[in-house]
């Protein structure tokens, strides 16, 4: 009798314990007791994440593009075979009915602070949430913008997914594409100053400190003039724009309102003539995914490293 209990017992003693795995999401401690099977991403820059790291198979959905924007070629063919089930932000109930037990989202990218979906509110119908980097901001301090907001993510979702090998090796070739580009840009000169124009008329909204194209415009060489404003995605007057004086303008396109009439709105004000950006036609365009955190990040730092310093 006592060797079979004494069997019994280092039997239990080798079983192996489920390993667990925990990730930081802004200032919560998220902890995973297995990889999810059935997630849900919101918005196009967020969905492409998931699709990079090949985990469309993990996937019942996404949410929050339609809504805002057309999806290219390759993203449409990224998502064939998913559901959009919401075309903007997800009611608490869409998660639930999906039977989703993982949402990627981030404030302000899916969810809402004090709104009805948040990590708080999704918690007790057993749906994980991982929130981008990038939009911690918006409920506490995070430094500025950084390339590195976007390599968290990803490093983070293949921690969450079992993946960790093959996000490790796809930040390996963005710092290395990262790199490449950088020998480009011309040294010694004074940084072009830059201003991001994503929408509005009356009053532009724009990217400032902690928005992922102050990120994308330093590594092309460039600084954002909204360096300063302590926002990520927000609105400011156009008598600002003008004191800063900007000698390119970005544009980011999506909506219905094409990137062709912001920028015949820009040159056309008698208001924002005198900036130098606007006399000189010096204007470049990057596509809504390009320009919030995301793959497409780098193909945006080469855009731009062109338009600011090409011939």
């Amino acid at each position: 009798m006592k060797r079979i209990l004494l069997s019994a017992a280092l039997a239990f003693l080798t079983v192996p314990a489920i390993a667990q795995t925990i990730v930081k999401s802004c200032d919560r401690t998220v902890t995973f007791e297995a990889p999810p099977k059935a997630a849900v991403s919101n918005d196009v820059n967020l969905t492409e994440m998931m699709l990079v790291l090949g985990l469309r198979d993990r996937m019942v959905g996404y949410t929050g593009i339609s809504g805002w924007k057309t999806l290219d070629a390759e993203m449409r063919e990224g998502v064939a075979e998913l559901p959009e089930l919401a075309s903007k932000y997800p009611s608490k109930e869409v998660l639930i009915g999906a039977d989703a037990d993982f949402y990627f989202a981030g404030w302000n990218y899916g969810m809402k602070v004090g709104g009805e979906v948040t990590p708080e509110t999704l918690e007790p119908f057993g749906i994980k949430v991982y929130e981008l980097t990038e939009s911690c901001i918006h409920i506490g301090d995070k430094p500025k913008a950084s390339l590195a907001d976007l390599y968290n993510d990803l490093i983070n979702l293949g921690k969450i997914f079992g993946k960790e090998d093959t996000a490790q090796e796809l930040v390996a070739t963005y710092k290395h594409e990262l790199e490449r580009i950088a020998a480009t840009v011309p040294g010694g000169k004074e940084p072009l100053r830059v201003f991001v124009y994503d929408s509005g008329e009356d009053k532009p909204f724009t990217a400032g400190r902690y928005a992922m194209p102050t990120a994308l415009i330093e590594a092309a060489g460039g600084i954002n003039v909204m360096d300063d404003f302590e926002k990520s995605w927000a609105t400011v007057d156009w008598e600002t724009v003008v004191e800063k004086d900007p000698d390119m303008v970005v544009i980011v396109n999506y909506g219905e309102v094409t990137a062709d009439q912001k920028r015949d709105f820009m040159k056309n004000n008698p208001a924002l003539a005198g900036i130098a950006a606007v006399k000189n036609d010096r204007f470049v365009v990057l596509d809504y995914v390009e320009a919030t955190p995301g793959p497409r990040n780098l193909k945006a730092v080469g855009k731009l490293t062109e338009a600011f310093w090409g011939e």
